[in-house]
């Protein structure tokens, strides 16, 4: 398929917040289940501007842990806020996502 980055610009962040909110954490492990769920265009750095983003919103917690590949990892949890944002997240992706799939199956 070709290059969809521009399309999923919208939904990443909404990925990434699923993903955290069901065990902690770390920014290479995020990028490698996106990939393994068929987000093959996604790479670390796009994964890593959304943490800051997360963070800066406060929506994330973290934690840093010691690593065996270098300097200490960032593990992230979902907060209050950030679960709040996830119900929105999927609240529109229903939304959304209805209306295309209607807009689809159109005759």
């Amino acid at each position: 398929m070709e290059n969809i980055t521009e399309m999923l610009k919208g939904v990443l962040e909404g990925c990434v917040l699923e993903i955290i909110s069901h065990e902690e954490t770390y920014g290479y492990e995020i990028t490698k289940k996106l990939n393994a769920l068929g987000f093959t265009d996604v790479v670390d750095g796009t994964v890593y501007t959304i943490l800051v983003r997360l963070e800066k919103n406060k929506l994330v917690e973290n934690t840093k842990r010691p690593s065996d590949m270098g300097p200490p990892r960032k593990f992230f949890t979902l907060n209050d806020a950030g679960r709040e944002e996830l119900k929105k997240f999927w609240a529109k992706w229903e939304f959304v996502s209805t209306r295309i799939n209607k807009l689809k199956e159109m005759e």
